[in-house]
C-alpha cells in the first residue's frame, strides 16, 4: 500500500525559503504569485497487512516526520490494500 505524508510549516511560522522562491519568481518576471509556502512530501510503501495505516502514519509523523511545534501534517493513503475499499 502506498501512502504520503505532507508536512508544511504552520501558517503563523515565517517561511524564509518560500519568500525567497516568491522573490525569485518575481525576478524572473513571473508576476501574480502572492505567497509561497515550502514543505516536504514523504512517500511510504506499507505492508498490506498493516491494521490501521492512517494511525501508523500519524504516529510516525508525530514522533519523527514533523516538528509539531512548527509544522502540520496530512496523511493520505494513495491505494488501499487488496480487497479493501479506498477511503
Amino acid at each position: 500500500m502506498k501512502a504520503k505524508v505532507t508536512v508544511t510549516l504552520k501558517r503563523e511560522v515565517l517561511d524564509p525559503q518560500g519568500e525567497a522562491i516568491r522573490h525569485g519568481l518575481q525576478a524572473l518576471g513571473l508576476q501574480g504569485v502572492r505567497s509561497v509556502r515550502v514543505g516536504k512530501v514523504i512517500e511510504l510503501e506499507l505492508d498490506d497487512h498493516v491494521g490501521d495505516p492512517k494511525a501508523l502514519l500519524a504516529t510516525a509523523a508525530d514522533k519523527l516526520l514533523a516538528n509539531l511545534v512548527m509544522e502540520d501534517f496530512v496523511v493520505e493513503l494513495l491505494d488501499a490494500p487488496k480487497g479493501t475499499p479506498a477511503p
